[in-house]
């Protein structure tokens, strides 16, 4: 089974591909998003649920996203089709390698941080394509408590939630806001 055929596995029951519910998704969103016209980008975009979300959110709103997945683009345009939006650019690509033409006042990348090599390089590349005065909602991992080392196998060395947050500050971020999954999120993503 080939990374592509596992993903849509493990995302097939979940709309964000992540353990967060629609209330969760919708304040992340309202606070990315500019007010008025804007461009939105996701890399890593899978199914393309976080800028349709987004698209229905702001009539205005023009988006792009980047994947490597065929199908998950194929879902995200289907799904476009039906609700009736044409301003969704997508682009079957590494996300690493993504160029545009122009800034975009949103990027997004909502656990696609491996395909950068982790949080920081995740970061480095939004803000290669961030507008002056744009917003970057990237949705990453970090250890609860300490984590055994099949789980580090399996799903990386992340830090603790304490040092994560000061990398980021450190690396030149201001973050104005987080969301950390509450036990339900959790517990519907892992049934799912």
């Amino acid at each position: 089974m080939n990374s592509e055929q596992i993903s849509v596995l493990a995302h097939a029951d979940h709309p964000v591909a992540a353990p967060l519910g629609d209330a969760a998704v919708r304040r992340l969103l309202e606070s990315g998003i500019p007010r008025g016209a804007g461009r939105a980008l996701d890399l890593g975009c899978g199914g393309g649920e976080w800028l349709l979300r987004a698209l229905a959110m702001h009539p205005r709103l023009h988006a792009e996203g980047v994947d490597l997945f065929g199908h998950a683009l194929a879902r995200a345009h289907e799904a476009a089709v039906n609700f009736g939006v044409h301003r969704l650019v997508l682009h079957r690509q590494d996300a690493a390698d993504f160029t545009a033409p122009h800034p975009f006042d949103l990027v997004l990348s909502v656990g696609a941080a491996h395909a950068f090599g982790g949080l920081l390089p995740t970061l480095a590349a939004a803000r290669g394509h961030l507008a002056r005065g744009g917003r970057v909602v990237i949705g990453d991992g970090f250890w609860e408590r300490e984590p055994s080392p099949e789980a580090i196998e399996m799903l990386g060395d992340l830090a603790d939630l304490s040092t994560t947050v000061n990398q980021v500050a450190a690396d030149g971020w201001a973050p104005v806001y987080g969301h950390i999954s509450a036990r339900q999120e959790l517990d519907d993503y892992e049934w799912a």
